[in-house]
């Protein structure tokens, strides 16, 4: 198992053995808080969740082009910060959310490549924030009528494409609690595909 020698591979291929974790939800679920307790529990880096940054800096008012830099800007941060990351690689959200976010934005449309890309990316474990905590209006969210609807349909993609995942619910203790042992059982697991 490359894994146990994690440290003796060159630092040019570790991005290709490090577990990739991502986390998922709707608005105001606490993914960011999430991958920072990840990242520090596991001594390891996490990926800010770009599509925030964006909208920090070019404000709201977006249109179809703004989510294909927001879904570019997303893989170039994941890929840099897998360079950097200590065996595990936590993802605060993913394509499949820039794509929900997009069909929502544009009742239903989404740019293709976003959804090939998507499609393309692997993850080791989707972690899937359920919207029971209250909700928090930070300047940047405006969907919280959308929660509901946003995490039933981020829970039917990852089944229907088999995708490895779990829902993690409950307060932020709770959370971090159930999303650790969760990563443990999958980096202690020795029935891993390598991304070759």
């Amino acid at each position: 198992n490359p894994m146990d020698h994690f440290d003796l591979l060159p630092e040019e291929v570790r991005p290709y053995f490090i577990y990739r974790i991502a986390l998922l939800g709707p608005e105001s679920s606490g993914k960011s808080h999430l991958a920072k307790e990840l990242a520090a529990h596991f001594n390891t880096k996490y990926v800010e969740e770009y599509g925030r940054t964006y909208c920090e800096r070019f404000g709201m008012d977006l249109e179809p082009l703004d989510f294909a830099h927001i879904a570019g800007g997303q893989l170039y941060r994941e890929d840099e910060m897998a360079r950097q990351a200590n065996r595990v690689l936590f993802c605060d959200t993913d394509l499949l959310v820039t794509q929900v976010w997009s069909e929502i934005y544009f009742k239903g449309h989404c740019q293709p490549w976003i959804m090939w890309a998507n499609h393309l990316r692997r993850y080791d474990l989707f972690l899937l924030l359920k919207p029971d905590i209250p909700w928090k209006n930070d300047g940047l969210r405006a969907y919280e009528q959308q929660r509901s609807r946003m995490f039933e349909r981020l829970l039917n993609e990852l089944t229907a494409r088999r995708l490895p995942h779990i829902v993690v619910s409950g307060d932020f203790e709770a959370r971090t609690r159930q999303a650790i042992e969760a990563v443990e059982a999958v980096v202690s697991s020795s029935s891993r595909q390598y991304r070759l």
